[in-house]
């Protein structure tokens, strides 16, 4: 409606002002009104000035000869019968006004009058006047044409740019109104599938070397296996393997329903989320602590029991084990968090703690560092939710790093 409102106002300016410079091009050549009254006026005067002196042929001549020289007109006396008597001034190229001469009530001749010459060689105020009206009209017109035709086609631009995978491409757009707006939005929707593509081409390198890993040495223990009688324990590693690579086919799943907007809201109760976490976990339901009046809340079981558990993997691995898991209470907001007895964070390493593919140390001997996904996923679940996360050292000892929930 802005853009309306403004067209409505531009074009009513073009049209207020057009007709502003064409009544001044009127004005000046003196077209606007009065015209046939004047003209008639002409007729009546040189008739009653040429019945006067009609008669003596030489005031005639005097009085023709100083009314030609004088306004610059073109005079031809005739008779009654239009035969030309006399001319004067320059020569009479048209008629522009025929006065009938009566002398005594009858007629006894005409005076034709030719008024151009008085305006010959004066006709650049005309030009002045046309080109200026020519030139508001054509400013006009160019400018609401650029101001409407150039963001579109700079929008055009960019999303051909975008369409022919030059993700770098941006809208220049500037002033004000809603197509500022939708090329604001274009650039932060590039933006975003910029940023989503570089991520999905790091995820993808980086899943890839992870699965590798674990699927060469499934190999190597099933060649072991063979060749010792030890099978159940190989057996054991191998399932320890193919839980690990399905924990990351988890996540990447759970990823990939964010990225689509795949969230399913049902009634939950913080506490059965909590404990069923726990127990997935192979942690004790001891851990659980539950310290907010308001339990129910909307969320997805899914993904809301995937971040709880690469909460807890994370205090497990390198943290040095779950001291508890709480759940409490803030203002429109219910806060899951994970208490560990490790060392805490060093300077500047929790507000990084989130950041996708960022590895942490582990705290098993021998045990590589994992891909650095899932407290990522963890700050996506929670912004899902209407909720943040937090990493923090706590007083006694430990880190303690959770999501909360909007209510």
């Amino acid at each position: 409606m802005r853009l309306q409102r403004r067209l409505f106002l531009w074009f009513g300016a073009a049209i207020f002002v057009t007709g502003v410079v064409v009544s001044l091009a009127f004005a000046a050549l003196g077209r606007l009104e009065g015209i046939r009254p004047k003209a008639q006026g002409g007729v009546d005067l040189v008739a009653w000035q040429a019945a006067q002196v009609w008669n003596n042929p030489e005031a005639r001549a005097t009085w023709a000869g100083h009314l030609a020289e004088g306004l610059e007109w073109s005079l031809q006396l005739e008779d009654a019968r239009h035969v030309a008597l006399a001319s004067y001034g320059p020569p009479l190229l048209r008629t522009q006004i025929l006065a009938p001469v009566y002398v005594d009530g009858a007629l006894v001749g005409y005076v034709r009058v030719d008024t151009s010459p008085a305006r010959r060689g004066k006709w650049w105020p005309v030009l002045v006047v046309l080109l200026l009206l020519f030139g508001t009209l054509w400013g006009a017109a160019g400018r609401i044409a650029r101001r409407i035709a150039w963001p579109v086609a700079e929008l055009t631009r960019v999303a051909k740019a975008l369409g022919e995978g030059q993700l770098s491409a941006r809208a220049e757009v500037h002033g004000r109104g809603e197509v500022r707006e939708l090329a604001t939005v274009m650039n932060e929707m590039a933006g975003r599938i910029e940023r989503q593509l570089k991520d999905q081409r790091e995820l993808l390198a980086g899943v890839s070397h992870e699965l590798r890993t674990p699927l060469a040495r499934v190999r190597l223990l099933l060649e072991l296996g063979r060749s010792e009688s030890s099978v159940l324990r190989t057996l054991d590693e191998v399932e320890s393997e193919v839980l690990e690579m399905d924990r990351l086919v988890g996540e990447l799943l759970a990823g990939a329903r964010l990225d689509f907007s795949a969230v399913t809201r049902v009634t939950l109760d913080a506490r059965d989320v909590a404990a069923r976490a726990l127990e997935r976990s192979g942690l004790p339901p001891t851990l659980l602590q539950v310290e907010a009046e308001q339990r129910n809340f909307q969320g997805d079981p899914t993904l809301l029991g995937r971040a709880l558990a690469n909460l807890l993997e994370n205090a497990t691995r390198h943290g040095g084990g779950v001291s508890a898991l709480r759940v409490t209470e803030e203002p429109r907001a219910l806060v899951f968090s994970v208490e560990d007895a490790g060392a805490g964070f060093g300077e500047g390493e929790s507000s990084q703690l989130f950041q996708p593919f960022r590895r942490g140390a582990s705290s098993k001997e021998g045990e590589q560092p994992g891909l650095g996904l899932g407290l990522a996923l963890v700050r996506r679940i929670a912004e899902a939710h209407g909720g943040r996360t937090f990493a923090e050292n706590r007083t006694g000892g430990g880190a303690r790093v959770g999501f909360s929930v909007a209510l």
